[in-house]
């Protein structure tokens, strides 16, 4: 079977050894993508846009594997503070409500940057119907 990982450009891909994403055969995983901003920009505040940043990493990695929100099986989001829930949630649900995947929400102790509030993990599968 095919195995092909894509990069999203982030030094801690290479410095870490891993692929924002690997497709294998009609399955698509996505590494746990942090809020990283773009080249120049600042950390979003706030759970609800550092989670959607999160999502719109994520699905360009899938974007160039072949899949789409609509192919989401599965999501995993960590929280560094239960109150985000809902603002997460919320972002979430903007996200990937059209495939209605299994969730998961977890708190953790920490991320790796301080600034992060957020992370997600995300599996897609890319046969037949979509998810949704």
């Amino acid at each position: 079977m095919t195995r092909r990982g894509v990069s999203s450009g982030s030094p801690f891909e290479a410095r870490y050894g891993f692929s924002r994403a690997v497709r294998v055969g009609d399955r698509v995983i996505v590494a746990g993508t942090a809020p990283v901003p773009p080249a120049g920009a600042e950390v979003a505040l706030g759970a609800y846009r550092q989670l959607l940043r999160c999502g719109e990493i994520a699905l360009a990695a899938m974007a160039q594997l072949g899949a789409t929100a609509e192919h989401v099986v599965r999501t995993r989001m960590f929280l560094v503070d239960a109150a985000d829930a809902d603002e997460a949630g919320r972002a979430h649900a903007e996200l990937f409500a059209a495939a209605s995947p299994a969730a998961t929400m977890v708190v953790v102790a920490a991320l790796l940057d301080p600034a992060w509030l957020v992370e997600l993990e995300v599996e897609a599968v890319v046969t037949g119907e979509p998810a949704g």
